[in-house]
């Protein structure tokens, strides 16, 4: 089994902890439901960065909420370049997988689909 990173986003459409919740919790359920990762004891720990418009609520709140609430969670500001996607969260997951680094579906929900046309979740 090895360890593998994958990389997630989504936007809401204002800083509104329930939209950041819910919207979050989406993309969790997301890329486990993709990867075929049905344990939590799978998932090694979870960096969540959101732009610096979104300050109401931590991501990881909704990643404790369906579960995780043993797997190390951390959330970040991400760098606030000017003209990036506003209102995004993104996520990285580091798990256990017997997955390939190329069977590893990426995951892009909502705006953020625009940030990774290039991904095949993101079509």
């Amino acid at each position: 089994m090895a360890v593998r990173g994958i990389r997630g986003a989504t936007c809401v459409t204002e800083d509104d902890p329930q939209q950041i919740r819910e919207a979050t919790q989406e993309l969790i359920e997301q890329i486990l439901k993709r990867n075929q990762i049905s344990d939590f004891d799978d998932v090694i720990s979870a960096i969540f960065t959101t732009t610096e418009d979104l300050r109401s609520t931590f991501p990881a709140e909704a990643a404790r909420h369906i579960g995780m609430s043993l797997v190390p969670l951390l959330c970040a500001q991400e760098i606030p370049v000017r003209g990036s996607m506003p209102r995004c969260i993104r996520v990285l997951l580091h798990v256990n997988t017997e997955r390939s680094t190329a069977e590893i579906e990426h995951v892009y929900l909502r705006e953020a689909q625009n940030l990774r046309p290039d991904m095949k979740s993101a079509q």
